[in-house]
């Protein structure tokens, strides 16, 4: 079963607190994970972010709302219980609990209201027809942006003259901390040419061992095959090299991924999707536009205080 959206969840979590106890975040988090069934991939299952687990997030979120609404109050950090109001709507029998269901308290309008007021935007901004957390909403855009950054990069490099490559392979080396300086990583690229090498850098400041390059900007739909891999893994022996890098504006081929994964020498691919997705990481070719910090409370500050 799918993991289910936040206002499907705030039905649940008032159930779980029907009791009239305090009850934790995580105790919701498992009963509900139980409850709905969810497989031990779906209960670890992570935000974009990698910060928390999409059911957690969730969860979170229905206790926010039902929160704002009145039907359930924070007794200490972390832990919640229901009020009147909830065990009235418990009492009251109502098939599901949504957005437009706790629009008829007057303090989650007031939320509501403070929200849109701040943002621009209408106070239907996240009605009923809306299934993801405002923190799902928030990383879904980033990654559409990102996803459309890396498209229109890559296009960038494949319309640039063929040599510019090297040097973009030589910048994004040197900014993830390989090749040494920028000078020594420039005058290693592009130098030998030699049975499918197209240069050397080391891998570290100290040149305590050296990674061989392999550099290919294609374009098309023809993929790296099993042979162009093949001939780099060969150069590499024929140097007594361990480790090779081969990077291409294109893709790997099924055939040259499972050639690589069996061979001794150490050969990481790097195809134009992931080539794109770490220029964006180490910001080459890219600027910042904006940035966007999403803060959380500090349970920990507040202890002192309780």
């Amino acid at each position: 079963m799918a993991i289910p959206d936040y206002q499907t969840l705030m039905l649940p979590v008032l159930k779980i607190a029907a009791d009239g106890l305090e009850h934790s975040l995580q105790e919701a988090v498992e009963a509900l994970s139980e409850l709905f069934g969810l497989t031990e991939l779906e209960r670890k299952e992570l935000l974009s972010s990698g910060q928390q687990t999409v059911i957690a997030n969730r969860v979170g979120w229905a206790r926010t709302y039902l929160k704002k609404a009145g039907l359930l109050e924070s007794t200490r950090r972390g832990f919640v219980r229901i009020t009147e109001r909830g065990r009235d709507v418990l009492r009251a029998a109502s098939p599901a609990i949504d957005n437009t269901f706790l629009a008829q308290f007057p303090e989650y309008v007031e939320f509501r209201g403070s929200r849109a007021s701040k943002s621009g935007g209408p106070v239907e901004a996240d009605a009923a027809g809306s299934e993801k957390t405002p923190q799902e909403e928030i990383e879904d855009a980033y990654q559409r942006i990102r996803s459309s950054l890396a498209a229109e990069l890559l296009a960038t490099v494949m319309s640039c003259p063929p040599d510019r490559f090297e040097r973009f392979v030589v910048d994004l080396l040197v900014k993830m901390g390989y090749g040494g300086t920028r000078r020594d990583a420039g005058q290693a690229i592009g130098r030998s040419g030699d049975g499918g090498i197209d240069g050397i850098i080391k891998e570290d400041r100290l040149g305590l061992d050296a990674i061989y390059i392999q550099a290919k900007r294609w374009g098309g739909d023809n993929g790296v095959g099993r042979p162009e891999i093949q001939k780099f893994a060969g150069a590499l022996q024929g140097h007594r090299a361990r480790k090779g890098v081969f990077i291409t504006t294109s893709y790997f081929t099924r055939d040259a991924e499972d050639y690589v994964s069996r061979i001794d020498s150490k050969i990481v691919l790097i195809d134009g999707e992931m080539l794109a997705q770490l220029m964006i990481d180490y910001g080459l070719g890219v600027t910042s536009v904006a940035a966007y910090e999403v803060k959380r409370i500090d349970s920990d500050y507040f202890i002192d205080a309780e």
